[in-house]
């Protein structure tokens, strides 16, 4: 196991490239291309903001404006959502790479997460133009926890996708699975509601990992105050690396059943 993970820096290069090739082929044959990662996001803000301001009003004290809180959340929601949704049927998808001689399997996962980490980057333009729209200022002291955010985010992804990928190779519906429980987990975290609505849940919030993710980025980027969550956060980012460490050891051993089950 920890000779293959010292190799994993190695295979950048083939992670870049397979990256490149990803986005490249999503977006073949589309007349708007790479700006698509734009539009959607603005689309997926604006349908989300009218809904909760016009049809089903929130109007929460301290959650206006309303669609800045709720994007907050929501974007880094997406990235992990649809990495995890398309990272548990990478090997599957991907079994012409897994029978090469000397694939290195968990790549395929990587290059999932990576590619969705792109449209996450890519649609942030769009939540600060909403937020110099809205005059929302973040305490600018508190901005480099965005990127300890991303961090951790990009960590615990990984570890979940590492563990669910191998599982799904041998137990096909585990992806199904999955795809029903990110909506479940999606109106279980605090993303169109906030935490502080809820006082007495807080103790059953606190047993869903993105609730901390969800809360850290709106304190970050939204509500008034220092960043009171930060240990959260930290501890949940010592829980990704024990995640990460435990998926690819699953992984590592499972390695040898992928080109024939695929």
């Amino acid at each position: 196991m920890w000779h293959n993970l010292r190799q994993l820096p190695k295979y950048r290069g083939l992670i870049q490239s397979l990256v490149a090739r990803d986005l490249k082929a999503r977006y073949r044959g589309s007349v708007l291309g790479y700006f698509w990662s734009f539009v959607n996001p603005l689309l997926l803000l604006t349908i989300y903001n009218f809904v909760f301001t016009y049809l089903l009003q929130n109007r929460a004290e301290g959650l206006q404006p309303y669609a800045v809180f709720m994007f907050t959340a929501l974007l880094p929601w997406t990235w992990f959502s649809s990495s995890l949704g398309e990272a548990t049927g990478s090997l599957i998808s991907g079994g012409n790479l897994i029978k090469k001689v000397l694939f290195p399997a968990e790549v395929l996962p990587f290059v999932t997460i990576l590619s969705n980490m792109v449209h996450f980057l890519l649609g942030l333009p769009i939540l600060i133009g909403f937020m110099a729209y809205y005059a929302v200022t973040p305490d600018w002291w508190e901005l480099p926890w965005f990127v300890v955010i991303v961090g951790v985010q990009l960590l615990f992804t990984a570890g979940l996708s590492l563990l669910l990928s191998a599982l799904a190779v041998h137990f096909r519906d585990v992806k199904d699975l999955v795809s029903n429980l990110l909506t479940f987990w999606f109106f279980a975290t605090p993303i169109i509601y906030s935490y502080q609505q809820f006082p007495e849940y807080m103790k059953y919030f606190n047993w869903n990992p993105f609730t901390h993710l969800a809360i850290s980025y709106q304190e970050v980027l939204f509500f008034d105050g220092p960043f009171g969550h930060k240990w959260w956060l930290l501890a949940l980012g010592a829980a990704s690396v024990v995640l990460f460490l435990l998926a690819y050891w699953v992984f590592d051993r499972l390695r040898d059943s992928f080109a024939e089950a695929v």
